[in-house]
């Protein structure tokens, strides 16, 4: 018979039912003056003569007429050898699993003794009793295993037991809401599971707890879980060093818990509005779109196939042999980036990604990944960037993908180490990505030729782009001449790229310039295939890529019609007419743009409130003069408007022009757009003009981002920095000379992982790696946003943005077979903690969490909570009482050394300082009672 109690301690119980004291073994050892008791049953024996303590503790309350029923607890080795734990004058919890072995109702028993009735008059005596199998008893209790079984406190949102055959239920205090004390034990429930033997009650325990579902607190089974699969316990070779030896006990597998945490999210939505920022009062529609039919099997074979097969360079070569024009689609990337503010979600490309394989398998490529959607799918829709390529690279197998990298930026607006760089496009060529358009926002080759190293030694298609701005059929703009693209297309050629494309963020490219860049490049480069990237922001995109499709150009960038025009890119159903029946022939079926749209027109409605169109109305030509990029205009508004300056927005647009020149006439695309439009936005709200800025250049505070790009952070720009502007604004600040991420040092990814792992779990693959060494911070809380409500990416998108409406009825696949169905049913009033309770029906069976309101927590008070992120905040690892405070304000304390002491659950736990410094403040008194994580003291670091 074993027993697993709630703490890290095991005991093996081998015993049934003994006669022992009641008040004798409590009373006997005050009588000689030994206090204590525990110690006085180990010592009395030896004093009499008796060797054996054991048989002297059954013997003693027979010679003194005490006949009350307890239990004796004693070890056995595997030699017969039997090693005393404890005498209680009472039952104790472990006597569950006697009851099952011998079908004795020991408590029953117990009454009766006390009635007055013997145990032979009951029918227990020793011959009688037969021990027929196995039982085991555990334990379920709030309990934190991996925080040293610290007790866990707070409301029970669900629980759930398992139960069945040779399963056996002895119930605390568990039921949905009830509140978990630090003040009380922390048992749940026991569970007791009986069988032929060890092997068969051990997979009976295992499958009961599997079907336990304890959400709102943290639970040992897990622990409990791992200990019923272990091969020496299942051998019953276990003895008291069996944690210390098997600490594998504690690696455990993490609670998905993903039911409730949706739940979580959908209250916290209901209550508090929307997770991501909306920038216009817009409500997502409520229609959902119709997905296309798809045919069944495989799609057609299309140039990833070619790629696959040939390499990057038998790819090139294709391309350029085909004898029709190709498209590389933006509608997954720089469509909705540049019309929806980058906020489409993958819940929404997937539902349409296989009519695209299927019905455009001749696309070039597929544009669905980088530039802007890597961090905004982390920071804003509160999903993996990484998982967002593996599901569209399953269901779209024969088109390339492509992606945007910008550079020595890779996917950030920041320099990385080399070694960063190129780890980044390894792992984004094994997860599905094809061909990397390679950039550089100032055109600065050292960090052009960075990325495409990086990208060639992944094994990917090097795409190198030039940024397009100026406008080369104008002779008196020769900053920006044909032989300057000329002679930069030259280097990127020398570096070896395999295509070669002209970004035209802006839409600046206007149809005789087109044909002017485009001749030029391709009479020189006859072999290279050319693929061009426009915005049509002024609206004359289609006839911009027509000029260059009949100059030579092979591909070209479309985005369907319904996500086309205005700041995104050209009308895919437009040019797929205007080429039809001619040598640039696409073919493309019309009527499957014509579907495609309409997936698309309707979907663009779930997203209104990031429309463009909301601020918007129609393209604008005033972009030849300001420049302003597609993927910019629209964010260069919603920023406008969020500061104040949403009337002001010709203005703005005004000084980004102003700004521009300021700057020495910027290469415009992210992050120097970023820059310009920053300075633009300064000066519009400080009312300054360009000249009033280059006047007080020396005592203005500029933008941050604007003092970095003088002092060198993003490269060289072409002609080299204003000046005197630079010298004025940096004045004394240091300059960077060379590319800029040069001189960083390598990239720990081992340290990185570790320090990960630390923070999050074993379960970190190393696409988080990749995702913590571009954007840490972003990284960091999306991670804290998932442990807390979950893969939201499951649900619909009115449902993410809006959340749902009372009494609404939805379903929701968590993964594929399981559904979750469920039902809003109301909102609750504040309580004084500043919560709500939100109630939904799920699967048929009531559940409610409680939200913090946001709102009213603004006007209340509560304890402080301390930062993960900011080093020298410590914070309490458990609920529980301030027992004592053991450090004073500007007190020096070593790493290790004691701060404080809490208690709770009867149990102590004394916290320490994480670090080498001087305690500055002290937020906690004696009595005080605190919370898990609440803040307790900070500590400045010793330099």
């Amino acid at each position: 018979m074993l027993y697993l109690p709630y703490r890290s301690a095991m005991r093996m119980l081998t015993g049934s039912c003994y006669i022992s004291p009641y008040r004798f073994l409590l009373y006997l050892p005050l009588q000689v003056g030994y206090e204590n008791a525990n110690r006085f049953l180990l010592y009395l024996p030896l004093q009499v003569g008796y060797e054996n303590a054991n048989r002297f503790l059954l013997y003693l309350p027979l010679q003194v007429g005490y006949e009350n029923a307890g239990t004796v607890e004693f070890l056995v080795d595997k030699h017969g050898k039997h090693y005393f734990i404890e005498v209680n004058s009472r039952l104790q919890v472990e006597h569950t699993v006697t009851e099952e072995v011998t079908d004795v109702d020991l408590v029953h028993a117990q009454l009766r003794v006390c009635e007055g009735r013997s145990l032979p008059e009951l029918g227990l005596t020793q011959e009688t009793i037969r021990v027929n199998g196995c039982a085991i008893q555990c334990r379920v209790t709030t309990e934190d295993p991996a925080r040293g079984f610290q007790p866990d406190t707070g409301r029970l949102e669900v629980f759930r037991s398992g139960e069945g055959m040779g399963i056996r239920l002895d119930s605390a205090s568990a039921f949905p809401g009830a509140v978990i004390s630090p003040h009380y034990d922390s048992l749940l429930v026991k569970v007791i599971a009986s069988g032929k033997d060890m092997s068969t009650a051990a997979a009976k325990m295992h499958r009961a707890l599997s079907e336990f579902r304890v959400r709102g607190v943290k639970t040992n089974i897990p622990f409990l879980q791992n200990v019923l699969s272990n091969h020496q316990f299942l051998h019953s070779t276990v003895d008291t060093q069996f944690i210390d030896e098997n600490q594998n006990l504690f690696i455990m597998k993490p609670v998905q818990n993903r039911a409730q945490k949706l739940l979580h999210y959908l209250g916290h939505v209901m209550v508090n509005g929307p997770t991501t920022p909306i920038p216009v009062k817009a409500k997502p529609s409520s229609i959902d779109p119709v997905i296309p039919t798809v045919p069944m099997g495989e799609p057609s074979l299309g140039f990833r196939d070619v790629l696959l097969r040939e390499g990057p360079e038998g790819f090139a070569k294709a391309v350029r042999a085909h004898p029709g024009l190709l498209f590389m689609d933006t509608t997954f990337r720089d469509a909705h980036q540049s019309l929806l503010a980058t906020r489409v979600r993958t819940h929404d490309l997937k539902k349409i990604a296989p009519y695209v394989s299927h019905n455009f398998n001749n696309l070039f490529s597929l544009e669905n990944w980088g530039g802007a959607t890597f961090d905004v799918a982390m920071r804003f829709l509160y999903e993996c960037p990484w998982k967002r390529l593996q599901e569209l690279r399953t269901l779209v197998p024969n088109v390339p993908f492509q992606m945007l990298l910008r550079g020595a930026n890779a996917v950030g607006y920041t320099n990385y180490p080399d070694n960063a760089v190129f780890k980044f496009c390894e792992v984004a060529k094994e997860n599905g990505m094809d061909i990397f358009r390679v950039f550089d926002s100032l055109n600065y080759l050292p960090n052009m030729i960075l990325g495409m190293e990086a990208a060639g030694r992944a094994g990917g298609v090097v795409e190198a782009a030039i940024s397009y701005t100026g406008d080369v059929s104008d002779p008196m703009r020769q900053k920006y001449s044909l032989a300057y693209y000329v002679k930069l297309t030259e280097e990127l050629m020398k570096a070896g790229t395999h295509v070669l494309c002209i970004k035209d963020m802006a839409g600046l490219l206007k149809p005789e310039s087109s044909r002017i860049l485009i001749s030029a490049l391709r009479d020189r480069y006859p072999d290279v295939p050319i693929h061009v990237h426009t915005h049509d922001t002024a609206g004359a995109g289609v006839a911009a890529m027509l000029a260059c499709a009949e100059a030579g150009a092979d591909v070209v960038d479309v985005a369907v019609d319904s996500m086309a025009g205005m700041t995104s890119q050209p009308s895919m159903g437009a040019m797929v007419a205007c080429t039809k029946g001619t040598k640039l022939d696409t073919g493309i079926a019309l009527e499957k743009v014509f579907d495609y749209s309409e997936y698309w027109e309707v979907t663009r409605g779930l997203y209104a409130p990031f429309d463009c169109t909301a601020t918007m109305k129609s393209g604008n030509a005033d972009v030849y003069e300001n420049e302003i990029p597609g993927g910019q205009y629209t964010n260069l508004h919603f920023q406008a408007h969020s500061m104040g300056l949403g009337n002001k927005f010709k203005q703005v647009k005004k000084s980004y022009s102003e700004a521009n020149k300021l700057l020495g006439d910027l290469i415009k695309v992210t992050p120097s757009s970023k820059i310009v439009g920053d300075l633009a936005q300064f000066m519009v709200q400080n009312n300054l003009t360009r000249e009033e800025v280059e006047e007080k250049a020396d005592e203005l505070s500029f933008p941050l981002s604007v003092v970095e790009f003088l002092q060198g952070h993003i490269g060289i720009p072409h002609g080299g920095f204003p000046e005197p502007f630079r010298t004025r604004v940096l004045k004394s600040l240091p300059r960077i000379e060379g590319r800029p991420g040069a001189t960083l040092p390598p990239l720990d990814f081992d340290a990185l992982e570790a320090g990960l792992r630390l923070l999050h779990g074993d379960d970190i693959t190393q696409e988080d790696v990749m995702s913590a060494a571009m954007y840490p911070k972003v990284f960091q809380e999306y991670k804290e946003f998932t442990g807390s409500f979950g893969p939201v990416d499951c649900l619909s998108t009115r449902l993410f943005l809006d959340g749902p409406k009372i009494a609404e009825e939805f379903q929701v696949e968590i993964e594929r077979g399981k559904t979750l169905h469920i039902k809003a049913l109301a909102v609750g009033d504040l309580n004084k903690t500043g919560q709500r309770g939100v109630f939904f029906e799920l699967n048929g069976q009531l559940r409610s969490v409680l939200v913090k309101d946001n709102v009213a927590m603004k006007e209340m008070k509560f304890h402080p909570k301390a930062l993960k992120s900011v080093r020298g905040q410590v914070g309490a690892p458990m609920p529980g009482k301030v027992i004592e405070v053991k450090v004073e304000p500007g007190q020096k304390v070593e790493k290790g050394q004691p701060l404080c002491v809490l208690s709770a659950m009867k149990m102590e736990t004394v916290v320490n300082s994480p670090l080498t410094g001087v305690v500055t403040v002290i937020h906690v008194d004696t009595d005080n009672s605190l919370e898990g994580d609440d803040l307790i003291l900070e500590i400045t670091a010793e330099e």
